[in-house]
């Protein structure tokens, strides 16, 4: 059996992170190793807060016991990292774990719609560039792309060009592939567009926009592109797999608007995953 290990916060109540890494990951027959960076009593999103525990200080001790047992793994998949010293770890990490055959598939959470995320900066978006040199694939969406190169954000009105010199130059910090995710060229549809940086190729895929944000989403389809990748997808197909699946867990949430905080229905959707995986 394939092993992928998911590095990011685990929220005890709430659909994101590793709440959604886990579940999706193994839906998809792969087993998913666990490396937490915090644990929260229920994600951001909550009305009365939330509790906040750092697990920073366990995770080389967790790291090295791995490396006794001599543990390996078919993908390293990163997702939020909240701090400088979790991206210095993260990338030991990556030194120490990635085998020849090993998939280093970065997502760098740290902001969307413009805006970074609470408590992170322009240096730290350098900081997760530096990281993002040691991916194979990276997914950022245009903030995060935008910030990571100390470019303005330009939220619309862009054109195919622009968006491919976006790409071109985050595959220039040092990934393979670069994807960039929420893309949208025409009123009504938003997808992905990406770039391979070793064949020279960019595809992209849409679907139809549905007007409320939902929690979590990008968790959704991040953990469905890297279970599809090691489930011997190309990433054309892997990325179609995960905007479907994405997609098809919102129109199942649709019929709950008061909830769109909360998470998407993705368990319901998981039969749709594992139909559209088998074709």
């Amino acid at each position: 059996m394939k092993r992928i290990v998911t590095v990011q916060d685990i929220s005890c109540v709430g659909k994101c992170s590793l709440t959604v890494a886990l579940p999706i990951i193994s839906a998809m027959g792969i087993e998913a190793a666990v490396l937490p960076t915090a644990v929260l009593s229920a994600h951001t999103a909550f009305k009365h807060g939330f509790t906040f525990r750092d697990l920073t200080s366990d995770i080389t001790a967790i790291c090295d016991h791995w490396k006794r047992e001599k543990i390996r793994f078919d993908a390293i998949y990163t997702g939020y990292l909240g701090s400088f010293e979790q991206l210095d770890l993260m990338s030991q990490f990556i030194d120490d774990f990635k085998a020849e055959d090993t998939l280093v598939f970065i997502d760098p959470v740290m902001g969307d719609h413009g805006k970074l995320y609470s408590g992170f900066t322009p240096e730290f978006a350098k900081a997760m560039a530096r990281l993002c040199s040691k991916a194979d694939i990276i997914v950022p969406n245009m903030t995060e792309a935008s910030f990571m190169l100390g470019l303005p954000y330009i939220g619309e009105g862009y054109d195919k060009s622009y968006v491919q010199d976006i790409l071109r130059k985050l595959t220039s910090l040092g990934a393979k592939c670069a994807v960039l995710t929420g893309v949208s060229f025409e009123v009504g549809k938003i997808g992905v567009m990406a770039y391979d940086a070793v064949n020279d190729r960019f595809f992209e895929y849409y679907n139809d926009l549905i007007g409320a944000s939902y929690h979590g989403t990008g968790d959704v389809f991040a953990s469905t592109c890297v279970g599809a990748l090691i489930n011997g997808k190309d990433l054309q197909t892997a990325l179609q797999i995960a905007a479907d699946y994405t997609a098809e867990s919102i129109r199942l949430t649709e019929d709950e608007p008061e909830h769109n905080w909360y998470g998407v229905n993705f368990e319901q959707a998981i039969p749709y995953l594992l139909d559209r995986l088998s074709r």
